[in-house]
C-alpha cells in the first residue's frame, strides 16, 4: 500500500448497498490519491446499530478481523472491578453454535493467529487467517456477540476467575513494580472515578462476582450498537457487508450506550504514598494529572514527555540521572486516556540513593529544562520520528486494521490518521512551553516510593495520603443493569453450520536478490514499494559463543559500546543525528550473533547509512562510557534475583547446557565474570570478531539491488579478520530426571521449566519434523498441556512447550507459571502429558488438525518487513533457497500417525530431563519431594544449597 494518499469522502447513508431486513448502509468511503496520509476504507451501518469498516488491501492473502466493543474497565462500579477484562476471558469459552474450546482451535485450524484485550476504555478480539476464511471468523465473532450467554457456565466461570487471579499474580503480585499502576492511580484520581482501579480488578471484586453479575455486564455493553467491526485485507467492501448482514444483521440492539463525560482531575496537594516490594532498584514515581486523548493539549504535551526523557540518550533526564550513573532508568511519559490522561516521571536510581535525592533532582531538572526552554531541534527529532512511526504502523493489515477501528470507537471518524500526523506536525516551541506552565510547573502531583523489602527509610517522604477505601457497607448503584432481557437473533439460516473455507489463496514468496562482496559479506534482499522505508540488519556470527566462558557478557558490552561515542560524535551528538531523520540503528549482542538492525524512510537512507558506518568502523571506546556501562550490566545482573522468571531460565539453561558451555550462562554474563572485562577486552573482541568473514546483510523496502550496492559500498572496505569462530561446546548427559528447585520466599506463584538439549536447526530434517509433533503436546494455544493447564484445571496463565534450534543447539523446554497451591500438580500434569505423548502418540484428529493450521499459516508470514527480513536471515544462515517452503509443505502433508509417533518417542525422552521449579519452599518443597523424583536444592545461582 502506498503512503501518499488523500480521501475522497462520499456522504452516501441514504444509499444502502443491498435490499433486506438487516441492509447496511454506506456512511462514508474514503479513497486514496495525492499525497496525504490515508488508509482507505469504506464504513457502514447496519441497523442494528453495528458499524463495519472495510479497508481492501491486495498485496498479501490476508485479512484481519477486529471486534472493538466500546467498553474497558472504566464502564464497571465500585467493588465490581475486573469485569471487562474476565468477559474478555469468558468470549473464547463457546458459544451456542461453538462448542468449548472450539473459537481458538478454528482460528487455529485456518491457520490464523488471534488474541483479545481489555484497557480502561474499550475490549477488542481480533484474528488474522488467510483470505479464504473470512466467512467463519465473521460466523465466529457474530455468535459469541448473538449467542453466548447460554454457553457461560458455572464451571467455565470458575475456571476462567481461576485463569484472571493467575495472570493477576503473573503479571501483577508476583512482578517487581507490578503494583505501581494501581497505586498510583488509586490516590490520583477521587473516589468512584473510573480510572481509580486497575483493569484486572482486585482478588476481592475477583471473588465477589458470581456468573449472573457477568451476564448482566454482558447484556448492558456488548451489543452491536456499542461495537465496530473492522475487516482489512484481501477483501473487498462488497462481500464483507454482505457477510456481515447475513451473520451481525439479525443480532438485536442492545441498550442505548453514551460516551462518558470527561473527567479530567487536579490535586490539592502532592501526595506522597508509598510501598514495599522484592525489588533491588527503588523507584519514585511523580504522577501529574494530565489531558484525556485527542485533546489539542496531548501532542504537545507528548513533544514535552519526550525532550524531558523520551527514552533518547539527548534528553535532559538521561544527561542528569542515568548518563553520570545516578540511575539505571529515567523515563518520562504523557499516557493519554479517553477520559483523562497521566504525565508521569519515572526513576529507578542506582542503589545507594534515596528517593528524597531523586526528586530534589527531578524538580532541579525541570528547572533546568524552564531555563533551557525548546529548541527546532527538540521539535525536528520528535516530529521526523512520530511521522515514521505512523507510516511504519501501515506495514500490517493488522496495524491498519486495529488504526481504523480505535478512532472509529474514540472519534467516530475512521479517516484520523492525517489529523492526528498534522497536530503533532504543527507542534511550536510556544505551545510546549505552554502546556508545561499549565499542567506541570507549580502543579501537585502523586508521588509514589517503592522500596526494597526492609528499606522504608529510602522513602522520598513520609506517606501524606490515604488511598479511599470502599465502605464494607458500600452499595454500588446497579440500576442499569436490572431488567436486561437475552434476546437471541433469529436467523433465515442453520447458524450451527460451519462455514466451509474458500479456496486456499495463493501464497507469494518474496521475490530475492542475492550478492557477496569480495570480503565475504552476503547480501540477500527483496524490493518492495507497499511503504516508503527500508528495513536493514547485518549479522555477524559472533555474539555469546565467541566470547569465552570466563568473559561471558563481554558481547553484550562490545555492542553497548558501539551504541556509544564515535570519533566524530559523542553518543549524544550521533543520537540527535539519527533521531532527526526518524531513523533507528540498533547494535545488539545475541547467542550466536552480533547484529546492526537497521530501519529509515527511503528519503533519508543515504543520511542514515552514514551514521551505520560512522557506528560500525568509528567507534571510540571511551573509557567513562565504559565504566558506566559495565556497571549498568552488573546492576542489572544482580536485578535478576528479584525475578522468579529469570531465575528458572537462568538456572535451567546452566543444568542444560553445563559449565563449560557458554549458552549455559547469561547472555549479559554473571557478576565474577563481567567485573573482570577491561576496555581493552572489548577492543579486541571488535577487532577480532566485528568482521564480514562470517557476516550477512538483508534488506526489504523501497530500495532496488543496484542501489543498495551503490549506497552501501562502505561495506566494501570492511576488512577480514581472518578468525574462525569457535564451535559450541559439548553439554552434559542426563542419566535421569531430576526435580531441581530453588526457594523464593513468599512468592505466589511458582515458575517451571522442563527440557534437554534436543536437536539443532534443519529447515527440511528431524528439527522442522519434531515442530510438527510438538504443536499438538504444546506448540498451539489448544495443545493438550495449555488445555490441561489453564482451560480445565485454571492453575496458569499459559504453559507452553518447544523446540528451539539454532546452528549449533537446540533445546526441548516445557514451561508455565502456575499457581503455588499447585505446584506439585503442574509438575505431575505437565511429565503425564509429555508422557502420554511419547508413548501413545497423537490421534488421527489431532493430526488432521495440526496439518491443516500449519499448512494454511503460510499465508501469514511473509507480510511485513520484519518477517520478511526474518525469512531471508534464515535462507542465508541455512544456505537455503525458497524451494525449502515447498520441501516444508511436502513434509507436513505427506507425514504420518506412525512418523509423529517415532519422533515423539524419540525426542521426547521423558526419563532424562532437567526438572526446574522456583517457588517458596516453605509451601511447595514438601510436596515435591513426594512426587517421586530426587530433589535438588539449588541457590539464585544454581549452586546447590549446602
Amino acid at each position: 500500500m502506498k503512503k501518499h494518499v488523500v480521501k475522497a469522502l462520499v456522504l452516501l447513508a441514504a444509499l444502502p448497498l443491498t435490499l433486506g431486513a438487516q441492509t447496511a448502509k454506506l456512511v462514508e468511503k474514503v479513497t486514496k490519491s495525492g499525497n496525504k496520509l490515508v488508509i482507505p476504507y469504506e464504513k457502514y451501518v447496519l441497523p442494528n446499530g453495528l458499524t463495519v469498516i472495510v479497508h481492501e488491501d491486495h498485496s498479501d492473502p490476508i485479512v484481519h478481523v477486529d471486534v472493538t466493543y466500546h467498553v474497558g474497565s472504566n464502564r464497571e462500579s465500585i467493588g465490581r472491578s475486573g469485569f471487562a477484562h474476565f468477559f474478555e476471558h469468558m468470549m473464547f469459552q463457546g458459544s451456542d453454535n461453538v462448542a468449548d474450546e472450539q473459537h481458538i482451535k478454528t482460528i487455529s485450524a485456518a491457520g490464523g493467529t488471534m488474541n483479545g484485550t481489555t484497557n480502561s476504555d474499550r475490549t477488542n478480539y481480533f484474528e488474522t487467517v488467510p483470505s479464504n476464511q473470512l466467512e467463519k471468523m465473521l460466523w465466529l465473532e457474530s455468535d459469541r456477540m448473538g449467542f453466548l450467554l447460554d454457553a457461560v457456565t458455572q464451571k467455565k466461570f470458575e475456571v476462567q476467575r481461576s485463569t484472571v487471579k493467575n495472570e493477576r499474580g503473573q503479571n501483577y503480585d508476583n512482578r517487581p513494580y507490578g503494583l505501581v499502576y494501581e497505586k498510583t492511580a488509586s490516590a490520583l484520581y477521587p473516589f468512584g472515578h473510573p480510572y481509580s482501579w486497575s483493569t484486572i480488578g482486585t482478588l476481592a471484586d475477583l471473588d465477589r462476582v458470581d456468573v449472573t453479575d457477568l451476564k448482566s455486564f454482558f447484556l448492558r455493553w456488548y451489543g452491536p450498537n456499542n461495537a465496530v467491526l473492522t475487516v482489512a485485507g484481501d477483501v473487498t467492501p462488497a462481500e464483507v457487508v454482505k457477510l456481515a448482514e447475513k451473520y451481525f444483521g439479525p443480532i438485536p440492539k442492545g441498550p442505548e450506550v453514551t460516551n462518558m463525560p470527561k473527567q479530567l482531575v487536579t490535586l490539592d496537594k502532592d501526595r506522597y504514598i508509598s510501598y514495599e516490594d522484592n525489588i533491588r532498584f527503588p523507584m519514585i514515581k511523580m504522577t501529574y494529572p494530565s489531558v484525556h486523548n485527542y485533546h489539542a493539549d496531548e501532542a504537545p504535551l507528548d513533544v514535552l514527555a519526550d525532550i524531558l526523557g523520551g527514552g533518547s540518550n539527548t534528553s535532559i533526564f538521561y544527561k542528569n540521572f542515568e548518563k553520570p550513573g545516578i540511575a539505571i532508568r529515567a523515563n518520562v511519559a504523557n499516557p493519554c486516556s479517553e477520559l483523562a490522561g497521566e504525565f508521569s516521571i519515572t526513576i529507578l536510581p542506582m542503589p545507594g540513593g534515596t528517593l528524597a535525592d531523586m526528586e530534589k533532582l527531578i524538580r532541579a531538572s525541570l528547572d533546568e529544562f524552564e531555563k533551557r526552554g525548546v529548541t527546532e531541534d527538540d521539535l525536528k527529532k520528535y516530529k521526523a520520528k512520530f511521522e515514521a512511526d505512523a507510516i511504519g504502523a501501515l506495514a500490517s493489515v493488522s496495524g491498519k486494521g486495529s488504526m481504523l477501528a480505535s478512532y472509529q470507537t474514540f472519534t467516530s471518524n475512521p479517516d484520523y490518521i492525517q489529523k492526528q500526523l498534522d497536530a503533532y506536525m504543527k507542534v511550536t516551541k510556544e505551545d510546549v512551553m505552554r502546556v508545561y506552565n499549565k499542567y506541570i510547573k507549580g502543579q501537585h502531583a502523586v508521588i509514589l516510593s517503592v522500596y526494597p523489602k526492609g528499606k522504608p527509610e529510602l522513602k522520598a517522604a513520609d506517606d501524606n495520603f490515604t488511598p479511599p477505601e470502599t465502605p464494607a457497607d458500600y452499595k454500588p448503584d446497579l440500576s442499569q443493569y436490572t431488567g436486561l432481557t437475552y434476546v437471541k437473533a433469529k436467523d433465515s439460516f442453520d447458524r450451527k453450520v460451519e462455514p466451509a473455507a474458500g479456496a486456499n489463496p495463493v501464497v507469494k514468496v518474496p521475490a530475492i536478490y542475492k550478492n557477496t562482496l569480495a570480503n565475504g559479506l552476503k547480501v540477500i534482499g527483496t524490493q518492495s514499494d507497499e511503504l516508503p522505508m527500508v528495513t536493514l540488519q547485518i549479522n555477524i556470527k559472533a555474539g555469546q559463543i565467541s566470547e569465552g566462558i570466563d568473559k561471558a557478557g563481554l558481547s553484550t558490552l562490545m555492542a553497548d559500546m558501539l551504541n556509544e561515542s564515535t570519533k566524530n560524535y559523542t553518543s549524544e551528538g550521533i543520537s540527535e543525528e539519527i533521531e532527526k531523520l526518524g531513523s533507528s540503528i540498533d547494535i545488539s549482542a545475541g547467542p550466536e550473533n552480533i547484529s546492526i538492525t537497521v530501519s529509515s524512510l527511503t528519503k533519508n537512507l543515504d543520511a542514515t547509512l552514514k551514521l551505520v558506518e560512522e557506528k560500525m568502523f568509528r567507534p571510540k571506546f571511551d573509557t567513562a562510557d565504559f565504566s558506566r556501562i559495565k556497571n549498568q550490566q552488573l546492576e542489572y545482573i544482580a536485578n535478576q534475583a528479584t525475578s522468579a522468571s529469570t531465575i528458572a531460565s537462568n538456572v535451567y539453561s546452566a543444568l542444560i547446557y553445563g559449565n563449560n558451555n557458554a549458552f549455559g550462562l547469561p547472555i549479559i554474563g554473571t557478576e565474577s565474570t563481567v567485573d573482570k572485562i577491561t576496555v581493552d577486552d572489548v577492543k579486541n573482541y571488535y577487532a577480532k570478531y566485528f568482521a564480514p568473514d562470517f557476516a550477512q546483510m538483508v534488506v526489504v523496502g523501497n530500495i532496488s539491488k543496484d542501489e543498495l550496492a551503490k549506497k552501501t559500498a562502505f561495506l566494501n572496505n570492511w576488512k577480514k579478520t581472518g578468525i574462525a569462530i569457535p564451535a559450541a561446546n559439548t553439554t552434559p548427559t542426563i542419566a535421569k530426571t531430576k526435580i531441581y528447585f530453588v526457594n523464593k520466599d513468599k512468592a505466589p506463584q511458582s515458575e517451571i521449566r522442563i527440557g534437554y538439549i534436543a536437536l539443532p536447526y534443519d529447515a527440511t530434517g528431524d528439527y522442522y519434523r519434531a515442530g510438527i509433533v510438538n504443536f499438538t503436546l504444546g506448540g498451539a494455544f489448544n495443545s493438550r498441556i495449555n488445555l490441561n493447564l489453564r482451560e480445565d484445571k485454571g492453575w496458569t496463565y499459559g504453559a507452553r512447550t518447544g523446540y528451539r534450534g539454532s546452528r549449533y543447539t537446540g533445546p526441548f523446554t516445557a514451561s508455565a507459571g502456575v499457581k503455588g497451591n499447585a505446584t506439585d500438580s503442574s509438575v505431575v500434569e505437565f511429565m503425564k502429558e509429555i508422557t502420554l505423548f511419547a508413548d501413545k502418540g497423537i490421534t488421527p484428529e489431532e493430526l488432521t488438525f495440526t496439518k491443516s493450521s500449519m499448512g494454511q499459516a503460510d499465508a501469514l508470514k511473509y507480510e511485513t518487513p520484519d518477517q520478511k527480513a526474518g525469512f531471508l536471515a534464515r535462507m542465508l544462515e541455512y544456505n537455503l533457497d525458497t524451494k525449502y517452503v515447498d520441501e516444508q509443505n511436502k513434509i507436513l502433508q505427506n507425514i504420518t500417525k506412525a512418523d509423529i509417533d517415532s519422533l515423539a518417542k524419540k525426542y521426547l525422552p521423558y526419563d532424562k530431563m532437567v526438572i526446574v521449579v522456583v517457588g517458596d519452599k516453605s509451601k511447595v518443597y514438601e510436596p515435591l519431594t513426594k512426587l517421586g523424583y530426587e530433589v535438588v536444592e539449588l541457590d539464585t545461582n544454581g549452586q546447590p544449597v549446602k
